[in-house]
């Protein structure tokens, strides 16, 4: 995953000492492969509570061995704050992508969303302040926008939380701030829209949309919609969220530090219309996908109807520029899928 922008082609000179937080989930994996091919320093922490060992072998052995011995972890958990001290030392960044993600998750367990998303979080803010690292980069959730109705979605403009996890992703960016007016700690926090690409997980009951059809029509099973299928997202392939965050890291733009962004790409695409992109491109592998249908359901509960972006905060204060839309993002992906997918 190699990174064109050239204010990062000039940071990665030199290495700098990277701790990625949930380093063996989805998105921290793609961030660790980044940094070490570009011969960075990255300690990772994770507790594997819903990330994996396999994904930090596929890193290992995508940038080999060389690059490999630039990379430290630690097995622990956000929540115990004498680790989050350990992880922290000698940092330049923090990367903060541990949480219990899904709202049907925080739903059903709102106790241990809160403990992870906000005592973690809490924990991590008061270890980097402590190291006196240089920039806190942390993610934040397009959920935030609860039940506001506006479109696109706009940073300064937020609802009320629809569930318990957005809650506390919006806590994450209050406390954040708290920390940038008390302490001077530097952070920027991007909010994601629905994150899509390889080395995220088709299984389990909190599984993402989009590896979860894929897994389910490669295996010709059931395919369940909530609602009727017009609820639209603005969907985000993961090389654009590796990206904001580097962007983040480094940007030397004052104006820049102690934000939120929106990541995402500023396009909405139904569920139909993902559907049906993702069958017919299957269908050429897989003939059982020529009269595919989804069984349609009902909405879920904490579900807000349409998400889509306005990124023009990102791309004017942090030289956010995606280059991957949802088609071109879905295609590399589903090459991902169908290389690593393993069917029983």
């Amino acid at each position: 995953m190699k990174i064109t922008q050239t204010s990062l082609a000039q940071f990665f000179d030199k290495p700098a000492t990277w701790l990625i937080t949930g380093v063996a989930g989805f998105i921290g994996s793609n961030l660790l492969e980044t940094l070490l091919d570009h011969d960075q320093l990255v300690i990772g922490l994770d507790n594997f509570a819903t990330g994996h060992r396999h994904n930090l072998d596929q890193v290992k052995g995508i940038v080999g061995e060389k690059k490999w011995v630039n990379f430290k972890f630690i097995n622990g958990d956000i929540r115990n704050l004498a680790t989050c001290h350990h992880a922290c030392e000698g940092v330049d960044f923090v990367l903060h992508q541990a949480a219990l993600g899904s709202v049907p998750r925080s739903l059903e367990d709102p106790i241990n969303t809160n403990t992870a998303n906000i005592d973690g979080f809490l924990n991590m803010l008061v270890a980097a302040r402590d190291a006196k690292v240089k920039r806190f980069v942390y993610a934040a959730s397009s959920s935030t926008y609860g039940d506001h109705p506006g479109l696109p979605k706009v940073e300064d403009q937020i609802g009320k939380p629809l569930s318990p996890y957005a809650v506390t992703k919006y806590v994450n960016e209050l406390y954040a701030d708290v920390f940038a007016r008390c302490y001077g700690l530097q952070s920027i926090g991007l909010r994601y829209f629905n994150v899509f690409g390889p080395r995220q997980d088709p299984d389990g009951a909190y599984a993402a949309v989009i590896p979860k059809w894929i897994a389910a029509m490669v295996r010709n099973e059931d395919l369940f919609i909530n609602g009727d299928g017009e609820t639209s997202r603005d969907f985000c392939y993961i090389k654009n969220v590796v990206q904001a965050n580097l962007n983040a890291a480094t940007t030397e733009n004052a104006s820049a530090i102690n934000q939120i962004y929106n990541i995402a790409v500023g396009d909405r695409t139904t569920l139909n219309q993902l559907l049906e992109f993702i069958r017919a491109n299957l269908a050429t592998h897989f003939k059982h996908l020529d009269d595919f249908k989804p069984i349609y359901r009902d909405f879920r509960a904490g579900d807000v109807r349409h998400s889509l972006a306005d990124i023009s905060k990102a791309q004017t204060l942090i030289a956010y520029a995606p280059t991957y839309h949802v088609r071109e993002g879905l295609t590399e992906a589903l090459d991902w899928y169908l290389a690593n997918l393993h069917l029983d």
